[in-house]
């Protein structure tokens, strides 16, 4: 069969494995003990096959291992490739292969979905800002200001339903608009890129990531073996790794996040011309993460702080927006890029295709019934509209082919679209009928198209329609050459983010990888970080311990240094420039000057920003007028970690009781060490002196005087935090 494919498709399929996971020059870069050889891989890469010096082949552990299988038992050549049409072409329905893989994986859970389980959803709109009628016919994006009808749903990935909200993970950021022609689901992240590039590797990567089989934890942690193990063998990965192992992967608040659709997708306009298209959510209030220490510290206070945050954002008026923003490209563009389009652990930087601000997202209504319409609505990657289309996207092509299956074995029946949250707000017209749960049957005595008696018919105007492309290859699971460079948008990523931001990329690697078990998993991912950047490498080396640095893993295409740093990576390049939709909190005691209180807390809201009150009491106090102030916490219910900046106003009495109350000592201790703004008064050193902070006090700390003083603070507060102050807190981040 080889001598009817052509020169190139040939030397595609040698090269198959070296040019995705390169999975057999990973296992070469460090010893693994399951190779009693220490001889090299052939010139193909291919895995389990060792040339002699004659070239003769020698068998390997791998081939004594038992040979994979489908359910039914039909042995398989290759489980890291989808089938498809050509090296970038579509994946193709008969692939049974994958089909039964999915298929396994869709049904593993049941009634919570296998990943993003733990989700918190809000409804809202969606208000076009530019008419995007030239490039696209969806309706959604044709009159501007015109309104569309969304619900959004966020979500961690790895945790079970009631797993805390400040795991370090990926955040789903799934969109559902009822457009007057149907929903559209709109399903990214918070993250533009992804871990795999094919979605055949998808259920081996959440296996991965999940709690290990035989013991059932650690829960909503990626801090463990199988997951690390796997991503040492796994290349592609490693941008995405960059990404979570960043700040991006602990947000402040859901509010503060941006939202990537992640895949290249089409627009297609009413002459069937097709433009690329990249969807970015831009938070208008800026970007913000908490530090690793804190995210620890938040968890044990309240597990539901993201939650808990939207719920009372919108609950109190302060609605949470997003600006819509698109990267459109063309063909020639595409074909001139450095990377693949399709590659779903690629981006395209803002600085080369600018981000256009089309719209505005706005979550203005909370749920009437958290299972009703969070627990039930169902996204689906393949619920378009007319003007918008997919693309070859391997990643995306299984996507579309596995949603729909999920949701069925979730919900538990094909009328799944008939539940309110999920039902589009458009007429929908067809012949579709029965199934578990049915509820709008067809009536009369038609139930069949064509018919002679009328009812809907397809419109080839209105309709949607796919965009013609040319399709031609032979049938192959193989990746294509474009998709082979694993490490150069990684170390674009790195180098992107201010020294603060590396430092903290660093830190929480070697946390990661210091509770992995087996050296040399450790070892073989310090082996990929050579690849990313040398002195990222030595930092996590260092701080594992390592004798000395591993050899570095070989590449499949050498790491390009030619790439610049991109602006738009960074957080704190991107933060925002005032306190508006953060919180205050207010430690105070009996006997506190009544308008110092009020001055700072009507400054605090005039900004936009929300406060509460704590106590030693839940009662509250009573301040130095005779007048009563209520509290929202009580001291060991309301720590530091739970704002966004604190101040501490007591009484001389109050004060000294405060200074012997352990959790009033971790309130500042933690604000310092969070580099937190912090105001005072003179009274409320005791408790400053007590929790060994007065020494390290610096300009983040600030007294007030008088109430005149609180604008002033507040102003400060903009900044977030006082990031010169983190190597004299020395906690890891």
């Amino acid at each position: 069969m080889m001598r009817h494919l052509t020169g190139r498709t040939q030397r595609l399929l040698a090269l198959s494995l070296v040019l995705t996971t390169n999975s057999a020059a990973v296992l070469a870069a460090v010893p693994d003990p399951l190779n009693t050889s220490d001889k090299g891989t052939s010139v193909t890469g291919q895995p389990g096959m060792e040339t002699g010096s004659a070239g003769e082949t020698h068998q390997t552990a791998a081939d004594r291992l038992p040979t994979m299988t489908t359910q039914q038992g039909m042995p398989i050549s290759d489980n890291q490739n989808s089938l498809s049409a050509g090296p970038r072409g579509p994946s193709l329905l008969e692939d049974h292969v994958a089909r039964n893989k999915l298929f396994s994986f869709d049904h593993e859970r049941i009634p919570e979905r296998v990943v993003h389980a733990r989700g918190f959803g809000a409804h809202g709109y969606f208000e076009l800002e530019k008419s995007l009628s030239d490039i696209t016919r969806a309706d959604v994006f044709q009159r501007v200001g015109e309104k569309t009808p969304v619900f959004v749903r966020f979500s961690t990935v790895a945790g079970a339903k009631g797993s805390a909200d400040l795991a370090r993970d990926v955040r789903g950021f799934a969109t559902k608009f009822y457009t007057k022609e149907g929903n559209w689901d709109l399903v990214g992240n918070n993250i533009p890129v992804f871990f795999i590039q094919d979605g055949m590797k998808f259920p081996d990567l959440v296996h991965s990531v999940k709690e290990e089989p035989d013991r059932g934890f650690p829960q909503a942690a990626s801090a463990h073996d199988n997951f690390w193990d796997f991503i040492s063998l796994t290349p592609e990965s490693m941008h995405m790794i960059m990404w979570a192992m960043s700040d991006r992967a602990i947000p402040r608040s859901l509010r503060f996040m941006e939202g990537f659709g992640v895949h290249t997708f089409r627009f297609v306009n009413a002459q069937g011309k097709s433009t690329f298209v990249k969807f970015h959510w831009k938070p208008k209030q800026g970007m913000q993460s908490v530090l690793w220490n804190e995210a620890v510290k938040i968890n044990g206070a309240d597990p539901d702080f993201h939650r808990r945050d939207l719920w009372n954002a919108i609950q109190a008026g302060s609605y949470p927006e997003w600006e819509l923003g698109i990267q459109t490209f063309d063909e020639d563009f595409a074909r001139k890029f450095d990377f693949d389009v399709l590659d779903a652990t690629k981006l395209i930087p803002e600085e080369l295709v600018p981000v256009r601000r089309v719209g505005r997202l706005v979550l203005n209504r909370t749920v009437d019934n958290f299972f009703a319409e969070t627990e039930q609505v169902a996204f689906c990657t393949q619920n378009i509209v007319p003007g918008i289309d997919f693309t070859d996207d391997p990643l995306l092509q299984l996507r579309n082919f596995s949603y729909l299956d999920t949701q069925l074995k979730r919900l538990g029946s094909p009328n799944f679209h008939l539940l309110p949250i999920n039902a589009p707000k458009c007429p929908v017209m067809n012949f579709m009928q029965d199934g578990h749960m049915a509820m709008n049957n067809p009536k009369g005595q038609i139930n069949y198209e064509p018919n002679s008696a009328g009812g809907p018919r397809e419109n080839p105007v209105s309709g949607f329609r796919s965009f013609s492309q040319p399709i031609n290859g032979h049938k192959i699971r193989v990746r294509p050459e474009s998709f082979a460079d694993h490490y150069s948008q990684a170390r674009q990523f790195y180098i992107s983010q201010t020294p603060i931001e590396q430092g903290h990329i660093s830190d929480a690697l070697v946390f990661e990888l210091s509770k992995v078990k087996k050296s040399h998993v450790r070892a073989r991912i310090v082996g990929h970080l050579e690849n990313i950047d040398k002195d990222l490498a030595s930092k996590v080396a260092n701080g594992l311990g390592l004798a000395s640095l591993p050899p570095a893993v070989q590449a499949a295409r050498p790491t390009r240094t030619d790439l610049a740093p991109s602006t738009a990576l960074s957080i704190l390049k991107n933060g925002p420039t005032s306190f508006k939709g953060r919180h205050l909190g207010i430690l105070i005691t009996d006997g506190v000057e009544a308008r110092m209180v009020a001055a700072l807390k009507a400054a605090a809201v005039k900004e936009g920003a929300s406060v509460s009150i704590i106590a030693p009491k839940i009662e509250g106090v009573t301040a130095s007028d005779g007048s009563k102030i209520k509290a929202d916490e009580k001291i060991n219910g309301g720590p530091s970690v739970l704002f966004d900046a604190v101040a501490v106003l007591a009484s001389k009495e109050g004060a000294l009781k405060l200074a012997q109350e352990p959790s009033a000592r971790d309130f500042v201790t933690d604000a310092y060490a969070h580099l937190k703004f912090v105001a005072y008064n003179a009274l409320a050193l005791p408790l400053f002196d007590k929790a060994g902070v007065t020494a390290s006090m610096d300009s983040g700390f600030i007294q007030l005087k008088n109430p005149s003083d609180a604008g002033g603070f507040i102003a400060a507060c903009r900044k977030l935090r006082l990031w010169a102050r983190e190597d004299k807190a020395k906690l890891p981040s």
